[in-house]
């Protein structure tokens, strides 16, 4: 067994794993993550077909922690190409626990408890939209249309002061559609891409890549181990450990 060459694979693998943090689709967010930046990729889907061309990118930061309700800043971008044109009216995700209430400012200024999108997501806790409606699932002729970004702020907040809470299932809604053939409006799903901390400037790998990274070490250990007794074996010796 060639110890050095395992060891070497070992090490780009750590490397590697570092290099490129493990993400989740759904965020827990309490008061050490104020100050932390989550970024999402959104695609665009109608029924179970998806469209290349039709994509969006959004950032969230958590600002502050008060009592009841969580602060945030957040960022979109409509970066859908090619051929297809598109209009973001509104995203959306589930909390846990449950919202009482939701504002917001900027480009989505609207807000909208326990509605549903379209294209079997089904129910959602909330969305910020472009336009005063009834509705998640569209309404208004305001949003970003391809190639704008636009900025604001929206709050949360809960029935009681939590110490911590979960976001997940990240949606877009696209109207007014263009260049693609049937379809007129669309939804996005989306992936969270990167994790960014103000304090370090760094992606910030995900508890369980952590996991991963420790399991790697005590596997090395055990490989280095097993190569001194085989080692003091072939020449009768008895293994020295520090």
């Amino acid at each position: 067994m060639n110890l050095k060459r395992i060891f070497s694979a070992f090490s780009g693998l750590i490397l590697a794993l570092v290099a490129t943090p493990a993400l989740a689709d759904t965020i827990s967010l309490d008061a050490s993550d104020i100050g932390t930046t989550y970024t999402f990729d959104y695609n665009g889907f109608k029924d179970s077909t998806e469209y290349s061309d039709l994509s969006s990118t959004m950032t969230v930061t958590l600002t502050a922690i008060d009592g009841d309700t969580y602060s945030f800043d957040y960022s979109v971008e409509n970066t859908t190409s090619g051929t297809a044109g598109s209009r973001v009216s509104s995203f959306g995700f589930n909390t846990d626990p449950e919202i009482t209430d939701a504002a917001a400012t900027g480009s989505y200024s609207y807000a909208t408890l326990a509605s549903s999108y379209p294209n079997g997501i089904g129910a959602i806790d909330v969305c910020f939209k472009d336009a005063s409606t009834g509705s998640c699932a569209g309404g208004g002729s305001g949003g970003l249309t391809t190639g704008q970004s636009g900025s604001g702020t929206f709050t949360l907040t809960f029935a009681d002061a939590v110490d911590s809470v979960t976001l997940g299932d990240f949606y877009v809604r696209y109207q007014s559609v263009t260049g693609i053939n049937g379809v007129t409006s669309a939804s996005g799903e989306g992936t969270l891409t990167s994790t960014t901390s103000t304090s370090s400037g760094t992606q910030v790998p995900e508890p369980g890549m952590l996991g991963m990274l420790a399991m790697i070490l005590i596997a090395l250990g055990l490989v280095r181990t097993r190569s001194r007794r085989s080692s003091a074996s072939s020449t009768g010796m008895t293994p020295a450990f520090a």
